[in-house]
């Protein structure tokens, strides 16, 4: 992929979250001018910029061992150290991820900390059923969340979620108080900002799992970047997509529960990303030659 295109594509990921980002904090400002003008306004955003600092603080520790996860060191696995390491050198981040162990069959991984603590979580199900290649896939995705300071902008937009929710509170107390100053014929508060106060939980929940979204098409385009392959973590999410449907038992199961409108989920759907990633591959050189690698042997303690 050239340079140019990159910068291209780039440049539009980064727009759509910068506007969607900018919506919400809108938004939330807005509601604190509804509710009690300009000064609240200004204590919205105050507020909001001392709790985002203090929520950034948690050390990446802490919430490994909040998820029941355990260092994993080099001698245990060194082929995934070897790899977390030069993932890391081509996202140019100042400090190599810390791998921890979490002893769950589910397919996953993610990441914590910022990129002085960073810290990426795999669990017993991915390391039993995925091999090297597909790996350095889902590695460098995780590792391109922490170069993309995604982890500070998701704990922004979280933050921004529960302000929300506040505000609708006070919106349900000025409509109780409303309705019946309204019938006396008194001087009411406006029902557009009555309504507004009602509506914005949905609005920002909508724009929270938008910016999600975003988020993680760019954090594909990096990880193609980072490993040169971007067929590597198509098929990865393929095989998560199996397994976490079931596998082959899944032929055998009736469909259940309704189907997640993709508008309400903070993940695009699967066969979205494998298509953009499929596209991407023609324009992309493999940077990891995985016959000089030595066979993967895991040892968990």
């Amino acid at each position: 992929m050239s340079e140019s295109q990159y910068k291209n594509q780039k440049f539009q990921n980064t727009l759509r979250a910068s506007a969607l980002f900018i919506s919400m904090l809108a938004l939330m400002l807005g509601l604190g001018y509804t509710l009690f003008g300009f000064t609240g306004m200004l204590w919205a955003g105050a507020f909001g910029l001392i709790t985002l600092g203090m929520s950034t603080r948690v050390s990446s520790q802490m919430v490994m061992r909040f998820q029941g996860g355990r260092p994993l060191h080099p001698h245990q696995a060194p082929q995934l150290a070897r790899l977390v390491q030069q993932l890391a050198q081509r996202a140019n981040l100042p400090a190599t991820p810390k791998l921890y162990y979490v002893p769950n069959n589910s397919l996953n991984a993610f990441a914590t900390g910022s990129k002085k603590d960073p810290a990426i979580a795999i669990t017993h199900g991915l390391l039993s059923r995925m091999d090297l290649r597909g790996l350095s896939g889902i590695l460098a995705h995780e590792i391109s969340h922490i170069r993309n300071n995604d982890l500070q902008l998701k704990s922004m937009v979280n933050l921004f979620s529960r302000y929300t929710r506040f505000f609708s509170l006070f919106g349900q107390i000025l409509l109780f108080i409303n309705l019946p100053l309204f019938f006396m014929g008194e001087a009411t508060v406006s029902w557009t900002a009555i309504a507004l106060l009602l509506l914005a939980p949905t609005l920002v929940t909508l724009m929270v799992q938008a910016f999600s979204r975003s988020r993680e098409y760019d954090a594909d385009l990096e990880a193609a970047r980072l490993t040169g392959d971007p067929n590597a973590l198509a098929d990865a999410l393929e095989t998560l997509d199996y397994y976490n449907k079931g596998g082959w038992l899944a032929r055998f199961q009736s469909p259940r529960g309704i189907k997640v409108p993709t508008i309400l989920s903070s993940h695009p759907e699967i066969k979205d990303r494998v298509k953009r990633l499929r596209e991407l591959a023609p324009r992309f050189v493999p940077r990891f030659d995985w016959a000089s690698w030595q066979p993967t042997r895991w040892r968990m303690v």
